[in-house]
């Protein structure tokens, strides 16, 4: 009598097929829902860093009587940063600071790697001990707008986002159109030259505008970055860069949003 070896090529039963396929299927489900509950952790903390850095600059306010940045003498405080904007009346300070003009506005410099009131702003609330990290006080090697998170203004949550300031008033760049933005705290995408890259979806954006504000993209304290044409659209379909009755894109799933929070200081 011959006796055949069994095979050590045995073929999956299907059981043991059910089996592997139900175990793939909770590990990518498991790894999506991990997924959003990242994503929707980082739309919370937009909000609650915003809440901590408006509070931070009314108690600047009441303690300093100026707004950050535009403080005209901040370096009485935390003495001069005499590579910048050295004065031979004022001690060097250690990291120093450079003063404001005083007229109530927060703006940028004049080049890149330049002192600029919009990132002293950041520099004096760190230095005043009212919100945590350290800043450079100058512009990036971008330009005036390049903000660097960590180096001139604080990083947000959300990969690659920054922090910044701004008195922007009505502004007429044609994502920014017919608009009076006045003073503005604001959160997008970090770039080589600027610092307002898209980095919500229209959905996201919507739910923070409504869950702080009125949900309408244009109007309100929290405003939709290219409210007129990539993060939302006329509702008359026009497109019209005048046209502030807008609604969010709820359809397009890509990072079309940045968000200003209006009159923040």
């Amino acid at each position: 009598m011959i006796i055949t070896p069994p095979s050590s090529k045995q073929a999956f039963s299907l059981v043991e097929l059910s089996i592997v396929l139900v175990i793939l299927g909770l590990l990518v489900g498991g790894v999506l829902s991990g997924q959003s509950l990242i994503r929707a952790a980082e739309l919370r903390s937009v909000s609650a860093d915003y809440q901590r850095y408006s509070a931070a600059v009314m108690t600047f306010r009441d303690k300093y009587f100026a707004i950050p940045g535009d403080m005209t003498n901040a370096t009485r405080f935390w003495g001069d940063d005499n590579a910048v904007c050295a004065d031979a009346a004022i001690p060097n300070g250690t990291p120093g600071t450079c003063s404001g003009n005083g007229d109530g506005n927060v703006m940028w410099g004049s080049a890149a790697n330049q002192t600029a009131e919009i990132y002293q702003f950041w520099k004096q609330l760190a230095l005043s001990g009212l919100i945590e990290g350290s800043y450079s006080g100058l512009s990036g090697s971008g330009g005036v707008w390049h903000a660097v998170g960590g180096q001139n203004a604080p990083s947000g949550k959300i990969s690659t986002s920054v922090w910044s300031s701004a008195t922007l008033g009505v502004n007429g760049n044609a994502d920014l159109y017919a608009l009076d933005y006045g003073s503005i705290v604001f959160l997008g995408g970090q770039q080589s030259t600027g610092n307002a890259a898209p980095i919500f979806r229209p959905e996201e954006a919507w739910n923070i505008d409504t869950k702080m504000d009125d949900g309408r993209p244009a109007y309100g304290k929290v405003v939709a970055r290219y409210w007129n044409n990539l993060c939302a659209a006329a509702d008359d379909g026009t497109h019209a860069n005048n046209d502030l009755n807008a609604s969010y894109r709820f359809t397009d799933n890509s990072l079309q949003c940045a968000i200003y929070f209006r009159n923040a200081f």
